[in-house]
């Protein structure tokens, strides 16, 4: 397979297929977020306003696409794994770069490889967010009996409010954390087909108050957070576990999550049986 071949274009939105069937054979032999292979983050993703494809034929082997209206200008780019290593990532790069002229450039990977970890550090980008992506197959499903005098109920849309505050309670202490406005937040649930109140959960103490919260979208576990005074009494783990169950009993394929490389809910979500399926990324070059 010479590089020498190969032909570079732009691509459009009739090259939907090729890219996605680029993108299956990445997530094949990286792992990373499965729902890249889906037109709408396939889309949002690669099918910028300016897109550079290298071409065999009829078949589609490197792609990058180029936000380059955002700021950071913003740029994913993939490789088939059958052509690693000629030099392919390095040009897509390259053509990044010059697309984003003298703007800071996010480069950001759905699907993390050991290789394009090295180009990027090579390259002088900095790496600013790792994220494990993991899955649970859901044939065998823990139990974890509620802490004590802790309840959990389905979302509504009537306890919108308190569960808003339970979200923002919970993440308050992460470093960086900027809490939106509360219609925006709850508007953005609202709005998304995939969100299930019937299997996202409000957990109340013995008083009744909100001590934790779980989102779920489709069949990934989006969000779980524990107000910081109830952490270490598995709360956390009582939800994700009933969301398992929940799933389990509507004949799910898997349950899905993902978590940062440096959280420590990481350990418990393995200790549920979650495996790891990958990891994303993003990566950033600051112009002085």
């Amino acid at each position: 397979m010479d590089p020498t071949m190969l032909t570079w274009k732009p691509f459009g939105e009739e090259h939907l297929p090729a890219l996605t069937g680029l993108a299956q054979a990445c997530l094949a032999a990286d792992g990373g977020l499965p729902l890249f292979v889906r037109p709408p983050l396939l889309r949002a993703r690669l099918l910028q306003a300016r897109t550079l494809g290298a071409w065999q034929g009829d078949e589609l082997v490197a792609a990058v696409g180029v936000g380059a209206d955002r700021r950071p200008v913003s740029a994913t780019g993939l490789v088939h794994p059958e052509w690693r290593g000629r030099g392919l990532g390095e040009r897509l790069l390259s053509w990044a770069d010059e697309q984003a002229g003298g703007e800071d450039l996010l480069v950001t990977t759905e699907t993390w490889s050991p290789g394009g970890e090295a180009l990027f550090a090579a390259r002088g980008l900095d790496r600013t967010f790792l994220e494990w992506v993991l899955r649970h197959d859901l044939d065998a499903v823990p139990e974890i009996p509620p802490p004590g005098g802790v309840r959990a109920e389905p979302v509504t849309w009537e306890v919108g409010p308190e569960l808003f505050e339970t979200y923002r309670a919970s993440f308050a202490d992460r470093p960086g954390f900027r809490a939106p406005e509360a219609e925006e937040w709850l508007g953005e649930l609202r709005e998304d087909d995939e969100y299930r109140p019937d299997l996202s959960m409000l957990a109340r103490g013995p008083d009744g108050r909100p001590v934790g919260f779980l989102n779920v979208l489709g069949t990934w576990i989006d969000q779980v957070g524990v107000f910081p005074e109830w952490r270490g009494r598995r709360v956390g783990a009582y939800l994700v576990a009933t969301a398992l169950r929940a799933l389990a009993a509507e004949k799910a394929g898997a349950a899905w999550l993902c978590v940062n490389d440096d959280n420590p809910a990481a350990t418990l979500y393995r200790r549920l049986g979650f495996t790891d399926a990958g990891r994303r990324a993003r990566y950033l070059r600051s112009r002085p």
